[in-house]
């Protein structure tokens, strides 16, 4: 069977340590062009995945079978508006849209197009995240009553960008970036919120965007999530710490995954999503703990599920509604740090 091809939109940190290495490695799909205006990055597209670079959207409309958009997040929604209005299936980096108004619009669309959206929450395939879904769904942690979820860095001097010094229209800022996984993680493993307090703030001078970001959800099971996003963090806490009523789990580190394409390593190297012993969390109570295998991140699997939707019209990897849930407490939070108060969903 033919492969399709996909076209990339954006060949920054996106585009090029994510997108690509998974689609060249993903059976049924080929990288066949790719939006950049960076000549070094054009030829590194050219060698790496015989893909031809384009200088504008508009040319892989009638060469692409799929659009991936991996651009900056102000362009998400009218670039995967202008790829529906051509015929084409979207996969569209997180956040999807700045607000779930704009997310149910690319949604409707795609219906009245009969085409594929999905979004690419990654972190859904982290092994911890998978692991706690594991213990979850054996009962080993009873009932849940907390969860701490966190990507905490020591970043004190600014990159810049659009990420850090872009105004709002940019999109930019921790909330949105990191808050996406964070609220994402939380909705899917305790269900939805009801109410949602957050505290916002800018750390670092020359930066204009949120760096040190909190998240409050409070679910309608009654459980809380205690959700932490920051760039000035000099000493890192467990990056999930989940409470039950028979057992936590303590989780420290961050998912190998993202080390290992930044170091060059393909999803299809043995091993790939493998964490070592030395970096397992641990189940139970503190007087009796013992440490937990993790599961295997497995990042490859969002696009070997696109290319299922696309062949075999199976559901998409993630479900663009449930992306329109995390904007609206994204939304709820932006206004409660603003406002100072606890927003009611």
């Amino acid at each position: 069977m033919t492969d399709l091809r996909v076209g990339l939109i954006g060949y920054g940190v996106a585009g090029a340590f994510f997108h690509a290495p998974l689609i060249a490695a993903t059976p049924g799909l080929r990288l066949s062009a790719v939006v950049t205006g960076n000549p070094e990055r054009a030829a590194e597209v050219s060698e790496k995945y015989g893909a031809r670079a384009v200088g504008d959207a508009s040319g892989l409309w009638d060469s692409s079978d799929l659009i991936v958009v991996a651009s900056p997040n102000r362009t998400h929604v009218p670039l995967a508006t202008a790829a529906l209005n051509a015929g084409l299936p979207v996969v569209v980096d997180k956040p999807l849209a700045a607000t779930a108004e704009e997310a149910r619009g690319l949604i409707r669309l795609a219906r009245d197009r009969g085409l594929m959206l999905t979004v690419f929450q990654n972190r859904r395939w982290d092994g911890d995240f998978l692991t706690i879904r594991r213990l979850l769904s054996a009962g080993e942690l009873g009932t849940v009553n907390r969860l701490e979820s966190r990507f905490d860095r020591w970043r004190p001097t600014p990159k810049g960008g659009w990420r850090e010094v872009g105004g709002a229209d940019e999109v930019g800022g921790l909330l949105y970036d990191l808050g996406s996984h964070l609220v994402d993680q939380a909705l899917r493993l305790l269900g939805p919120a009801t109410e949602v307090y957050a505290e916002l703030d800018i750390r670092r001078a020359g930066v204009t965007a949120d760096d040190d970001a909190f998240i409050a959800l409070t679910h309608a099971s009654g459980a809380r999530s205690h959700l932490w996003a920051g760039a000035v963090t000099p000493r890192l806490a467990p990056r999930f710490r989940v409470l039950g009523s028979r057992a936590g789990y303590v989780k420290y580190g961050l998912d190998v995954q993202e080390e290992r394409l930044r170091a060059g390593l393909g999803p299809d190297s043995p091993g790939f999503g493998d964490e070592p012993q030395d970096r397992w969390g641990t189940v139970g109570i503190d007087d009796d703990n013992h440490p937990v295998p993790t599961e295997p991140g497995a990042y490859a699997d969002f696009y070997g599920a696109v290319a299922a939707s696309l062949r075999e019209g199976t559901p998409p990897p993630v479900d663009p509604e449930e992306v329109v849930e995390s904007l609206t407490v994204l939304e709820a939070a932006r206004r409660s740090a603003t406002e100072r108060l606890v927003v009611s969903l």
